[in-house]
């Protein structure tokens, strides 16, 4: 690919992952791939301008409802949406709808932008995965065949065996960690043709697995403090985005 140096706006789309969880800030805010790029955008294009409309705990319809038209209304040069794990890992889904929603926002984003971005979401290796396997390949599919009619770039996560390291993941086990949005970070940056800074796909050293009581340990403190919270969230309705604004609602100059 060609360096491009065209994008003097950039508008995210999308739940907690475009939001930023977990990569915590000491003000107890979260970062995220998004804002990484963002970032380097702007040091390259003077007056850059960013908004990052995500909400954790987004389902696709939301993401349609609430975040398309104001990104439509924006006419960023960049856009990326990314949406629809959240509803494939519930235990009851519709993907063929899901896929039919997603369809929706990229007909109604891709001839508002200069280029709309895709992704194929990183999963964590592990049980919860391996079970919700077959709709996550099949959402990817249709995301693939979506990026080539409409002229959308598409950033293969999912496909990147380092971004399934647990090691990369958030102790919530459902969000990556500060190393796991800088890779995203440069995934999408190499994927819009800029000059590769690392190579992101490269494996993390090999560690000593952990003992058995310490993986019983972590298991506990996962169960107490992030399972059962999110087990009462779906039994009542609510979600962890439920009141939330948009990270960043505005297009606005970006400060470094």
């Amino acid at each position: 690919m060609q360096m491009n140096t065209t994008h003097t706006s950039f508008v995210a789309l999308g739940d907690s992952f475009t939001e930023g969880m977990s990569d915590a800030l000491p003000n107890g805010s979260y970062r995220g791939w998004a804002d990484l790029l963002a970032g380097r955008l702007a040091a390259h294009t003077p007056d850059f301008r960013y908004a990052n409309l995500a909400v954790r705990g987004k389902l696709i319809q939301q993401i349609v409802d609430e975040q398309v038209e104001t990104a439509v209304s924006m006419d960023a040069d960049l856009v990326t949406l990314v949406g629809g794990l959240n509803d494939v890992l519930r235990p009851k889904c519709d993907v063929a709808k899901v896929c039919a929603l997603l369809e929706e926002a990229v007909e109604r984003l891709a001839p508002n932008c200069r280029q709309l971005v895709l992704m194929r979401s990183p999963a964590r290796r592990g049980p919860v995965a391996t079970r919700f396997l077959p709709r996550m390949e099949q959402l990817f599919g249709f995301v693939d065949d979506l990026a080539a009619r409409h002229g959308a770039l598409v950033v293969d996560l999912y496909g990147a065996h380092v971004l399934g390291d647990q090691r990369l993941w958030a102790e919530d086990r459902l969000h990556l960690d500060g190393e796991g949005h800088r890779r995203v970070a440069e995934a999408v940056w190499q994927t819009l043709g800029h000059t590769p800074r690392f190579d992101w796909t490269e494996a993390l050293p090999a560690s000593v697995p952990l003992s058995w009581p310490a993986r019983r340990a972590a298991d506990l403190r996962f169960t107490r403090q992030h399972l059962v919270p999110w087990i009462g969230r779906r039994l009542t309705g609510r979600s962890s985005g439920d009141g939330l604004p948009p990270k960043r609602a505005e297009l606005l100059p970006y400060e470094l």
